[in-house]
């Protein structure tokens, strides 16, 4: 079954990101849903709009949602490259990948240079 990835299209480095993992899902482990189209609609999934920018997320095959580091913990073992975000599970190692994202989230619109107002940049 399969994880729904909730991601922002018009990142361009969560695109770039998207695309490398969209390449490697030979396996159709995941799939990949553009939370900046025109036709994604977040109510329908539950979610708003300012939430699922905020941080990325994902839903698992059995409808529990995950957020942040976790997706890509998750979405890197779907692939067969769990190896590469495995150190993430450490203790001390978590607590500065969830922070290090946490930072990256809330900062990503500016420093992709989009404009962003006060309800999803905060």
């Amino acid at each position: 079954m399969t994880m729904q990835v909730y991601y922002d299209g018009d990142c361009p480095l969560c695109r770039r990101e998207i695309d490398w993992l969209a390449k490697r899902n030979r396996k159709a482990m995941l799939t990949f849903v553009d939370i900046a189209g025109a036709d994604f609609d977040a109510a329908l999934v539950g979610k708003s709009h300012e939430e699922l920018m905020g941080q990325l997320h994902a839903r698992t095959a059995d409808g529990q949602w995950l957020v942040g580091v976790e997706v890509f913990r998750r979405m890197y073992s779907a692939v067969g490259l769990g190896f590469l975000t495995s150190w993430t599970r450490l203790p001390i190692a978590r607590w500065v990948a969830d922070r290090a994202y946490a930072l990256f989230a809330r900062n990503r619109l500016r420093w992709t240079g989009r404009r962003c107002n006060d309800k999803v940049c905060r």
